[in-house]
């Protein structure tokens, strides 16, 4: 029986990685589907209200899928938050690959959902399936566009940066030694991060900030057509950089949070009365 709820449990983990995954992807491609096919059919795409609706959208996105999740498997959703976690928070390090496994899929379901509720929109916006949408499944160096001259490197430094906030983020927001936010209103926090640091960081490389919500996506635009989903806009191969960027960041991030803050922090207290029962896993 003990053997049977231990199986059920781990089974559980990676479900929930799966749909809280899912849930992120769904609202966040969903959107730039909505801004950049739609709107390309209205309107220019590319204003104010455009790039503020895909960062509430994603920040939202991450939200749900914490909430959606977070009971059964402290709701990851993010191969470099697993990375940061196992690393910095003693997360079994024979859980993350499932994690990463269940995490990708649950990105690459959710974008061919996207894509095929999309369909007609992004057939009449980009006939050829051409770079002018593939940024509604995966990110490129300066959003697609050739203006801001943003390569390869730039947009490696730019995941990093980028990751490396939103781990020290989190960690400062699920480390019950600071001061934690209570009544299980994390999940809407780190969501806020998200919202925060799309504005902020949104050009250089669309703030993938997580290999799952970048290559699940990004597969699923290759084999729907998108066939330079491997490139970006100048030719180069592109879809390292969202993969190796954040989980560098993520150990950056959680290596300045520990040395900066965690190490100064004082001994083991007690969890914050009115909260439910917490891992050290739980998490975006």
């Amino acid at each position: 029986m003990t053997a049977r709820l231990r199986g059920s449990a781990w089974i559980g983990e990676v479900s929930a990685e799966f749909a809280g995954t899912m849930i992120l992807i769904l609202f966040g491609t969903g959107v730039v589907a909505q801004v950049a096919a739609g709107g390309a059919l209205t309107k220019p795409p590319g204003g104010l209200g455009d790039h503020d609706s895909i960062s509430w959208a994603w920040g939202l996105g991450v939200m749900l899928g914490v909430y959606v999740a977070a009971r059964l498997s402290g709701a990851h959703l993010n191969p470099a938050v697993t990375l940061g976690l196992a690393t910095y928070r003693g997360f079994p390090w024979r859980k993350v690959l499932p994690y990463w496994v269940a995490q990708f899929f649950g990105a690459f379901t959710a974008a061919l959902l996207v894509r095929w509720n999309y369909s007609e929109v992004l057939a009449r916006a980009d006939p050829g399936h051409t770079i002018k949408t593939q940024t509604v499944f995966s990110t490129l160096p300066g959003n697609g566009s050739t203006a801001f001259g943003v390569h390869e490197l730039g947009a490696f430094r730019d995941q990093i940066i980028g990751t490396a906030i939103l781990l020290i983020v989190i960690l400062a927001i699920t480390d019950v030694l600071n001061t934690p936010p209570g009544a299980n209103i994390g999940p809407f926090i780190v969501g806020l991060a998200v919202v925060a640091i799309g504005m902020a960081w949104g050009t250089d490389d669309g703030y993938a900030i997580n290999p799952a919500r970048d290559l699940g996506p990004r597969l699923a635009s290759y084999i729907t057509g998108y066939h330079h989903a491997w490139r970006d806009q100048f030719g180069n191969l592109i879809f390292w950089v969202p993969i190796a960027g954040p989980l560098v960041g993520a150990l950056i991030g959680g290596l300045i949070y520990k040395v900066l803050i965690g190490f100064f922090l004082p001994g083991a207290a007690p969890e914050p009365p009115g909260r439910a029962p917490r891992s050290e896993t739980s998490q975006v």
